[in-house]
């Protein structure tokens, strides 16, 4: 299994979000990522309903896996994942996390991600109460919270990510659990530290990474 585990205490992974790259060059994309530092790679999956957006699906993550070594990580923004959790991981992702709000049996289909190999992950709106995964915090590797609404990007952040992922790492201390705190919206120069220093171990960023000029130095300022 190609994951990493928890970063260093005061440091975070670093996730570039590959929507924003340039598809019409996205092996020199996903290259300057790696030699800048990146340490996943994040893959927004969309399907118009359960959002309103269209992106990809399990075809173009089989070719991103030919396109790097770096753990990819498979945000299924979909209404059904139950559907399509076996062409996902013959794709050879890493991880795959599934919305809460999604419409599906969220432990079986969550069991059924870690039976296929991948690492399993939750994630929820920000207008979704925390409460809402607490049930499953024992069966996931990974818990994505959203500061933005699911589905485009460019938005700005929502600092109710800072509560939830505060609360996820205290109960994480205190229950001894071991998942990874991922944190996906709006994330950039100011908003990536605050978050790194309310436990998050996984920064998600798009635009601001892809779009820098030096993106070794961004990388830098999430990770350290």
């Amino acid at each position: 299994m190609n994951w990493l585990p928890r970063p260093a205490e005061g440091c975070a992974w670093v996730a570039p979000s590959v929507l924003s790259a340039d598809f019409s060059r996205l092996a020199e994309d996903l290259q300057s990522m790696t030699a800048a530092g990146a340490d996943f790679l994040h893959l927004d999956v969309m399907d118009g309903h359960f959002v309103p957006n269209i992106t990809f699906g399990p075809f173009i993550c089989t070719a991103l896996r030919k396109l790097s070594t770096l753990p990819l990580d498979a945000h299924l923004m979909i209404s059904r994942p139950d559907n399509y959790l076996e062409p996902f991981a013959k794709s050879g992702i890493d991880g795959l996390t599934i919305h809460v709000e999604a419409d599906a049996d969220i432990p079986s289909t969550l069991a059924r991600i870690g039976e296929l190999g991948m690492k399993r992950g939750i994630s929820l709106k920000p207008g979704t109460p925390l409460e809402t995964i607490l049930p499953y915090l024992d069966q996931v590797d990974l818990i994505l919270v959203m500061s933005v609404e699911p589905g485009f990007g460019g938005q700005v952040f929502n600092p109710v990510a800072l509560e939830k992922i505060a609360e996820l790492d205290r109960l994480r201390g205190t229950e001894g659990r071991e998942y990874l705190i991922n944190v996906d919206g709006g994330i950039n120069g100011e908003t990536g530290p605050q978050c790194r220093e309310a436990g998050a171990d996984i920064l998600v960023s798009g635009s601001w990474l892809f779009g820098a000029p030096d993106r070794a130095e961004r990388v830098r300022i999430l990770n350290r």
